[in-house]
């Protein structure tokens, strides 16, 4: 009777340090925030930093680029917005809509210096009806973070994000319960 081979084990190719490093600086903030208003009304108030009336916070002033305005269209699949800074601009292009309930851009170009080298890579917006009339919108913003260590900036990087999307969703908020 002939033995039974061995069970074969293969090793996964080992990452490098860089994709490994690449990875995890690699970071996703998201913040909710409930509305007074339909899904429908809400739709129509989404709305990037950039396109904010009232001035930003001081916190946020200090801490990020100030806003100028946005040029480009952000309503459909591939529209692209280029939304400019002091001092540089991003492009955001459109990557998925569904109306009502999905908007999701990616950052195709930076041409903006974020403290520490951060890179932005996308963000969106999902919209979910609530039972009683009210709208939850969830903003997320995705990331990679250029300061280490990480687990000391990772933690601070995410107050700043969350500040900077309760800045977006109130001023929407405002907006869609106005009408």
């Amino acid at each position: 009777m002939a033995a039974a081979p061995h069970p074969r084990t293969e090793l996964a190719p080992q990452s490098s340090s860089l994709e490994n490093r690449e990875r995890s600086s690699r970071r996703t903030v998201v913040t909710r925030l409930s509305f007074a208003a339909s899904p429908r009304r809400v739709w129509d108030t989404i709305m990037f930093y950039e396109q904010i009336d009232e001035r930003p916070p001081w916190y946020l002033r200090w801490l990020l680029p100030i806003p100028l305005g946005t040029e480009g269209e952000k309503t459909a699949v591939g529209d692209e917005a280029r939304c400019l800074y002091e001092g540089g601009y991003l492009i955001k292009r459109v990557t998925r809509v569904e109306p009502e309930e999905l908007y999701e851009f990616e950052v195709c170009e930076q041409d903006l210096h974020f403290g520490g080298g951060m890179v932005l890579s996308g963000g969106s917006y999902v919209l979910t009806a609530r039972g009683d009339g009210a709208t939850e919108v969830e903003l997320t913003t995705r990331y990679r973070h250029g300061r280490r260590p990480g687990w000391l900036f990772a933690p601070i990087e995410g107050a700043v994000c969350h500040a900077f999307h309760r800045h977006i969703l109130r001023a929407m908020r405002r907006v869609a319960e106005k009408h």
